[in-house]
C-alpha cells in the first residue's frame, strides 16, 4: 500500500494511553486514600471533568474545592504524559519506514497539543511529524468529517493519497466519510466495537508489527 500522507491519532493508535484514561477515576480516588467502587470509572466516563469532580466532592466528599480536585486530576494527567506513557508496539520501526519513504505524517488528536508534544518528545518520535493538530485548533470534535478535511488541508497531500490511523469507532467513520482511506489499529478500549471497525476500515491491524503482512 503506497500513499504520501499519513494522518496518526494519538491515544489508543500510537500511545498506548487509554488504559490509563479508563482508570483515571478510580486512580484518583485511591490516590486520595480512598478506596473506590468497581464502577467508578464506568459512572465518570460520559462526565466532563468539571462534572466528575462536582461527583466525586459530593459523594465521597473529597477535601478540597471542586477547582482543586480539577487541578489534582490534571495533575496526574500530566504527570502521565510528561513521564509515563508509552508507544505500542511497533510504531517505531514503522514511523521510522514511512519516514524514509517520504511519507509526510502528522498527528490529529483530541489531546491537549503540549501533553501531546510533551509525550512525543520524551519518546523520541516528535522529529517525525510535521505538525500536531487537535480538535481545539480545528473547533471541531472527531465525529465530524469536518476535522479530517481540515487535517488533510494542513498536510497537504492528495486526498487519494492520504491514510488515516485510527483506533476509535467514531473518528474512523469521520475519517471515511470525509473520503480518506483509514488504518484501523487494535486497542482493548474499543473491543466491543471491533467488528463494527473491521467491517468500515479499509485496513485492520492488530498492531503495527502486522503491516509487513498486509503490503
Amino acid at each position: 500500500m503506497k500513499f504520501k500522507g499519513a494522518i496518526f491519532d494519538l491515544d489508543g493508535t500510537l500511545l498506548d494511553s487509554m488504559p490509563f484514561w479508563e482508570n483515571l477515576g478510580s486512580e484518583y480516588m485511591k490516590a486520595k486514600g480512598i478506596n473506590p467502587p468497581k464502577n467508578i470509572d464506568e459512572i465518570l466516563k460520559p462526565m466532563s471533568l468539571n462534572q466528575s469532580a462536582q461527583y466525586l466532592k459530593e459523594e465521597y466528599h473529597i477535601s478540597g474545592s471542586e477547582d482543586e480536585i480539577i487541578d489534582e486530576i490534571l495533575g496526574m494527567i500530566e504527570d502521565h504524559y510528561f513521564l509515563k506513557v508509552p508507544l505500542k508496539a511497533g510504531v517505531l520501526p514503522f514511523l521510522e519506514r514511512l519516514h524514509k519513504e517520504n511519507v509526510r505524517m502528522c498527528i490529529a488528536t483530541a489531546t491537549d497539543h503540549e501533553l501531546a508534544k510533551a509525550a512525543l518528545e520524551r519518546l523520541d518520535v516528535l522529529q517525525y511529524f510535521d505538525f500536531i493538530f487537535t480538535c481545539y485548533d480545528a473547533g471541531v470534535g472527531k465525529n465530524t468529517p469536518e476535522f479530517f478535511l481540515k487535517v488533510l488541508e494542513l498536510l497537504n497531500t492528495p486526498k487519494g493519497e492520504t491514510v488515516v490511523f485510527e483506533d476509535a469507532l467514531h473518528a474512523i467513520k469521520s475519517a471515511k466519510a470525509a473520503g480518506l482511506s483509514v488504518v484501523a489499529v487494535y486497542d482493548k478500549s474499543s473491543r466491543e466495537k471491533l467488528e463494527e471497525i473491521k467491517a468500515i476500515a479499509d485496513i485492520y491491524l492488530d498492531s503495527f508489527e502486522d503491516w509487513e503482512m498486509i503490503l
